[in-house]
């Protein structure tokens, strides 16, 4: 990305290595020597962001930063200022769930994701797999009136998206990634490594002749501006399961009055990512029972 788009100018706070936000063709900006096109913000969330719209104020480039999404909280006066005076700043908040695991509750956020969709002007960003965070990705870059914010995993996840094609499909906000085999009976709606869950909870309803769509939501607030038509046609009008390893606030928009809720109603622990997700109960065979509860 920063050879194609070389207006980039990224940074870290502290977070480098886990963030992997800076690519092989970036130099460091120093003491005396400004050349270079990455800055160690050091720990200081709110000071990164406020540098960052002061960057994308000045104008020519294109700043991103990187910490993790639980650390938003110290960045969010910032952030909100970047929603509030319209400047295309770009935040990568890595480590977005209880999915990290053995960091313990305090770095794992849950009512993070509700709390950055919260503000007014703000595009925030969950990508289900490599495809999608590419294009999330260039929506972030092309969109220079609004602050971006790209929430992504710490854990690896599988490719959901293979074909081909040059439509953006994040760019609708949210699109059906797997549509049920025959007439439409449930619609399982996710974000992030959830979409993932929610594809295997389809192939298990399928087992029991229940068919049932998914739809990846990368960007709540592009989809929330789509057509009535192409909301509704994604959507659908069967019973709703959404699916999200945080908490429910916010959800219900997209629920539903017939809609159920696999996600998160507390804090996280400490362990495996692995074995966080059946602990709290975001499982594949959960899914799976709240579709059908709801049939």
């Amino acid at each position: 990305m920063t050879r194609v788009v070389p207006e980039l100018v990224g940074g870290s706070a502290d977070l480098t290595p886990s963030n992997n936000t800076k690519a092989k063709d970036q130099r460091d900006v120093r003491r005396g020597d400004f050349s270079g096109r990455y800055i160690r913000y050091g720990v200081r969330e709110h000071g990164m962001a406020a540098a960052m719209n002061g960057i994308a104020v000045h104008g020519g480039l294109i700043p991103y930063g990187g910490t993790f999404l639980t650390f938003s909280d110290y960045a969010r006066p910032s952030i909100r200022l970047s929603a509030f005076i319209g400047v295309g700043v770009i935040y990568v908040m890595t480590h977005d769930s209880i999915g990290l695991g053995e960091d313990g509750p305090t770095h794992q956020p849950v009512e993070h994701l509700a709390a950055v969709r919260a503000i007014p002007g703000l595009y925030v960003y969950r990508p289900a797999d490599p495809v999608e965070t590419a294009e999330c990705w260039a929506l972030a870059v092309q969109i220079r009136e609004a602050p971006s914010l790209l929430a992504l995993t710490r854990q690896s996840l599988p490719l959901l998206r293979r074909e081909g094609g040059s439509e953006n499909c994040s760019a609708r906000g949210a699109y059906v990634i797997a549509e049920a085999a025959g007439a439409r009976q449930v619609t399982l709606l996710a974000t992030g490594s959830e979409v993932s869950v929610a594809m295997a909870a389809r192939e298990a309803l399928a087992k029991d002749k229940i068919q049932a769509a998914v739809v990846s939501m990368p960007c709540w607030e592009i989809f929330a501006k789509a057509p009535r038509e192409y909301r509704d046609a994604v959507l659908g009008s069967a019973p709703r399961v959404g699916v999200e390893a945080a908490i429910g606030f916010g959800w219900d928009r997209w629920l539903g009055s017939r809609g159920a809720f696999i996600g998160m109603e507390g804090f996280g622990a400490s362990a495996p990512g692995e074995a966080l997700f059946p602990y709290f109960g975001i499982t594949p065979e959960k899914v799976a029972e709240a579709a059908r509860s709801l049939l």
